[in-house]
């Protein structure tokens, strides 16, 4: 039903292919528009759009280090470095399974 398309990029004027499976997951979605832009320019518009990221600084509540995060700490919640956090990943029980 779907056939490949080239098409061309509105921002550097790159032609680009269109698959046959992009066209099905647009249609799954309900999408009406091919896209405009090929995936650099799509990732450079998300990435321009999106900015820098604000960090905080908080104690770490495994070592007491300081830890640098992507939110604003709660004093009702643990924050944890990178370390920490990371040694507690490694650390955890994996989920019991149940059996049916």
């Amino acid at each position: 039903m779907f056939e490949d398309k080239t098409l061309v990029c509105k921002d550097c004027g790159e032609e680009f292919v269109f698959t046959a499976r992009e066209q099905e997951f647009y249609e799954s979605k309900g999408f009406v528009n091919e896209p405009q832009r090929c995936k650099p320019c799509r990732d450079k518009r998300k990435n321009a759009a999106r900015g820098p990221r604000e960090m905080h600084e908080a104690v770490c509540a495994a070592c007491g280090g300081v830890a640098r995060v992507p939110f604003a700490p709660r004093e009702d919640r643990p924050v944890y470095c990178s370390e920490c956090f990371a040694k507690m990943k490694e650390t955890e029980a994996p989920a019991e399974v149940e059996a049916e």
